[in-house]
């Protein structure tokens, strides 16, 4: 259990933070924090994609 990596751990929770926090200030918590989970997966999931292309070539 150890050994299992997760596949969007970083980016998922900064999306979290920010997606709150413009949420709370903008009075639209719903839709920021969507965004800023989609965000943050998406920056991981680039992320790991370039890792990736590092490792073949």
């Amino acid at each position: 259990m150890a050994n299992r990596k997760n596949k969007y751990p970083m980016g998922v929770a900064l999306g979290i933070s920010f997606g709150t926090a413009i949420g709370v200030i903008t009075g639209d918590l719903a839709l920021w924090l969507s965004l800023g989970i989609a965000i943050g997966a998406g920056m991981d999931a680039n992320k790991q994609r370039t890792c990736f292309n590092k490792k073949e070539g």
